[in-house]
């Protein structure tokens, strides 16, 4: 039997290069293997654990769809979905929870650091985050789940309450593991942590023109352009080098940074170039959709009933071994 994917992304706006690079190439991969069957959903549930916009989440469910057709999800391979279209995942994690202490999730390292981002925002819904992404994974029995490195702990959740679950109840539920990827953590164009969406001037979208681009890289922070130790902002630099003009690229810059030193405007630009090459096919793809918005609707409906009807056999066998039916 194939094995199984799941993986999803928060819809707080549209997809940028940490997420394409971080998670999306690694469904493209498992999406073309003949030895999968991949579940992706646009994880809209999760985007209510921090302050959001209600319009904003409305229209950013459809975006994170049409980036996922844009780079390449194709609906007659994979199950494109939208979370809270299927019930049964906020079910499943309300059983979950019931393996799960109060003190375990209080521990976990992306929970402190969401506290500190949003410190009137820690509610049981933040701290049930590494619960429902267990549910979104678990209802689907799957195997694998291609996401960033900065997720391992939520996996590590997921596979003790598998474990957990398992025992106590009989049940065969997955263990999953993740899908390492080239690009699983993705530097922040401010120099410090990884792109994210959740800060400003950090990252690249998917739908950024080549002049957006070349703005936002000219805002790299750098230094005088030599040294012997490769930090911040030049670090991130060539990170992204490497990622989108190759590790020889990479290597060459540093060497001369460590010796004769470089020119960063010459750097910025060349990787600007590159890195809209890379978005502009993705990019002319997302206009066809957004230009056929039937086409797009029927997706959506069929990959949430499609989701559906798994999910529900699922919570019919959880329901019978915990006694509920």
């Amino acid at each position: 039997m194939k094995k199984r994917v799941l993986s999803g992304i928060r819809a707080t706006g549209r997809l940028h290069l940490g997420n394409y690079l971080g998670a999306v190439k690694g469904m493209l991969e498992l999406q073309n293997s003949e030895e999968y069957e991949t579940y992706y959903m646009v994880a809209d549930v999760h985007t209510i654990t921090t302050p959001y916009s209600v319009e904003d989440l409305r229209k950013n469910r459809r975006e994170v769809i049409l980036d996922y057709l844009a780079v390449g999800l194709d609906p007659e391979k994979s199950v494109i979905f939208q979370q809270s279209e299927i019930p049964e995942h906020l079910e499943l994690s309300f059983y979950l929870s019931s393996v799960v202490t109060v003190a375990k999730m209080q521990h976990l390292p992306t929970f402190k650091d969401k506290v500190k981002q949003y410190p009137q925002n820690a509610t049981m819904a933040l701290l049930n985050y590494p619960i429902l992404m267990s549910a979104d994974i678990l209802i689907y029995k799957g195997e694998l789940v291609p996401v960033g490195i900065d997720q391992e702990p939520h996996l590590e959740v997921a596979r003790e309450i598998a474990r957990r679950f398992n025992q106590d109840y009989g049940t065969d539920l997955a263990e999953p593991q993740r899908f390492k990827t080239q690009g699983e953590y993705v530097p922040s164009l401010t120099g410090e942590g990884k792109m994210s969406k959740s800060i400003e001037g950090s990252y690249i979208n998917l739908t950024d023109n080549l002049e957006e681009i070349t703005a936002k890289v000219a805002k790299i922070p750098t230094d005088s352009g030599k040294g012997e130790s490769i930090e911040g902002g030049v670090k991130s630099l060539f990170e992204l080098v490497g990622l989108f003009q190759g590790k020889e690229e990479k290597d060459e810059y540093e060497t001369l940074y460590k010796n004769g030193g470089v020119r960063y405007g010459d750097i910025k630009a060349s990787l600007s170039e590159a890195i809209f090459n890379e978005l502009r096919p993705i990019q002319e793809k997302r206009a066809e959709f957004e230009g056929d918005p039937d086409l797009v609707d029927r997706i959506i409906s069929e990959g949430n009933e499609e989701a559906r009807r798994v999910a529900k056999r699922t919570m019919e066998e959880v329901r019978k071994k915990m006694g509920l039916l």
